[in-house]
């Protein structure tokens, strides 16, 4: 997972995060947010995606 993904998703997830803390968003919205946002803080941390293996995706640059 590349640099400009893994901060992509901490946005993600901190905007998630926001919403619901803040009673933007709540009931069943604000749970799936907040699973998200967990996905994404996790997977950032690891830098590794299971989807992104599933699908053949790569955002990590090589080096040559």
């Amino acid at each position: 997972m590349g640099n400009a993904d893994r901060l992509i998703r901490l946005v993600l997830a901190a905007v998630f995060a926001i919403l619901y803390f803040g009673d933007f968003v709540g009931g069943a919205m604000g749970v799936v947010l907040i699973v998200l946002a967990a996905i994404f803080t996790l997977t950032s941390f690891v830098s590794f995606c299971p989807l992104y293996t599933l699908i053949g995706m790569n955002t990590c640059p090589t080096k040559k």
